[in-house]
């Protein structure tokens, strides 16, 4: 019986991380009639459907999501198999998942080394919460991700990565907060559910018996500091990122008790998996914190 084209395996694969025939036809800079042939022919291969339409979207079926996982490893080992015969030097596609903090204030550098020691490999870098990057990480859809610590998924393995200082940020015209009844019923500013850095200021909060009469989320850092220095509510961020989006001038930043705001992030990628990219990665990690 006649193998799974791998060319086959990545077209499908865009199509999946794309969303769609159109942009995975844009990526691969083919036409979309050939991406709808190729996916429709491994269809027949395979003898199920891979891809099921709602609401004029591609979703994946549940036979789809298992071939998805298979198509990772099977790419991945491809591309391992490219660079132990090039010497064992990196090369292929590093998909890297981050929290935005850690994507503006701790990569540039380090991927920026990376890249110059490693040009044959493509960093694909994504951004999410923790909960959603795990998620990611475990479905095979990124290599491996930077989250917070603690992390409640099991079946990952991780690297120390960085040292964060969290901190709570007010407008300056804002009374001082001393304690959390201080914050009153001031809008808490925050990424969606599955932030851990939001629980913790929940955690924190929550100690005193504080409820906070509005939560409003945000999908960036930037706009949540501009949010903070607008005068609409307080938020907990890295002290890092205030420096990074120039927002020392704008907002009031008060220390956390250390349980609170002392954060680790962490390099996690799937139990027991390897690849030559991921290890040159790891040792740069390693590297930077000596």
């Amino acid at each position: 019986m006649r193998n799974i084209d791998l060319a086959a395996l990545e077209i499908f694969k865009t199509v999946v991380e794309q969303g769609g025939i159109t942009r995975a036809a844009t990526k691969l800079h083919r036409v979309q009639s050939n991406v709808t042939t190729r996916v429709k022919q491994l269809e027949d291969r395979l003898g199920t459907k891979l891809f099921v339409r709602q609401n004029r979207k591609l979703t994946l079926t549940p036979e789809g999501k298992l071939l998805l996982a298979y198509a990772d490893q099977l790419l991945h080992l491809s591309s391992e198999a490219e660079a132990v015969l090039h010497g064992g030097t990196p090369r292929g596609t590093l998909r890297l998942g981050t929290l935005e903090s850690t994507a503006a204030t701790r990569l540039p550098p380090i991927l920026s080394r990376y890249h110059l020691a490693y040009p044959e490999v493509r960093i694909d870098l994504v951004t999410g919460t923790e909960s959603a990057l795990t998620s990611k990480v475990l479905n095979y859809e990124i290599e491996a991700a930077f989250v917070a610590d603690p992390f409640t998924t099991n079946n990952l393995d991780s690297q120390p990565a960085f040292s964060e200082e969290l901190v709570l940020i007010a407008p300056k015209s804002s009374p001082k907060i001393r304690t959390p009844r201080d914050i009153g019923s001031r809008t808490i500013i925050a990424f969606s559910t599955g932030c851990s850095y939001r629980r913790r200021l929940e955690k924190w909060l929550g100690r005193a018996k504080v409820v906070p009469d509005r939560v409003m989320e945000f999908g960036s850092y930037h706009a949540i500091v501009a949010c903070v220095a607008a005068g609409t509510g307080i938020a907990i961020v890295p002290r890092s990122v205030i420096r990074a989006t120039l927002g020392e001038k704008n907002v009031a930043a008060y220390l956390l008790p250390p349980d609170i705001s002392d954060a680790k992030t962490l390099l996690v990628w799937r139990r027991g998996h390897q690849s030559t990219a991921l290890r040159a990665l790891q040792e740069e990690l390693r590297r930077t914190k000596r």
